[in-house]
């Protein structure tokens, strides 16, 4: 004859046994959703360490124009870095965009980057390459910033420069960096110093 309370105890052992492997799983996602935002800001972090260059410069024109326009960055003791120099001993030209010729993104958009931090002063011109529209002008938008080692990349000038006419080339900044990488006070500004089209 079978013994009822054998069969109560046998059920009651496995409902105990689901429970705590329930509740384990349950922990286990618990933590892992909880981790999630930490191991994101991690990622993105190591990213930041792992830019490409120190000081960043970056041209940005509108994405609906064909237009041909080049940035031209000069750091200290060095000769003029864009379309047809495209790296110096401390800039280097890393995307040259034509505008819509040849460009597998809609996005127009030129980089420079540097490998170091030179003390010293900086230019960063935009060249109208190509004929601009007749019936606008093309703003281009340009942001500097510095990338110091084991440190976020952080953001030191922006500005807007429009382009109206063919081969037009302007200064968007003359700046100075410290030994530090640091920008130097009352040094930005925008007085005009050709790099290609002459003096």
């Amino acid at each position: 004859m079978e013994d009822p309370f054998e069969e109560f105890e046998e059920n009651g052992t496995d409902t105990v046994f689901r429970d705590v492997i329930m509740l384990a799983l349950i922990g286990f996602v618990a933590m892992v959703i909880m981790l999630l935002p930490h191991i994101s800001k991690e990622k993105r972090e190591t990213q930041d360490t792992n830019a490409p260059g120190n000081v960043i410069v970056e041209m940005h024109w509108p994405s609906d124009l064909e237009n041909d326009v080049d940035l031209w960055v000069k750091a200290p003791g060095e000769g003029p870095v864009g379309f047809w120099n495209q790296g110096g001993e401390v800039f280097n030209l890393l995307r040259d965009d034509l505008g819509a010729i040849g460009d597998a993104t809609k996005e127009n958009y030129e980089v420079s980057y540097s490998r170091g931090i030179p003390a010293g002063e900086y230019i960063v011109n935009v060249h109208m390459y190509g004929a601009p529209p007749k019936d606008r002008a093309i703003p281009v938008k340009v942001v500097v910033s510095v990338k110091k080692p084991m440190e976020e990349t952080r953001q030191l000038l922006e500005t807007t420069v429009e382009l109206y006419r063919y081969n037009q080339e302007e200064t968007a900044f003359r700046f100075r960096l410290s030994a530090d990488g640091d920008l130097v006070e009352d040094s930005v500004s925008t007085l005009r110093y050709p790099l290609i089209t002459g003096r």
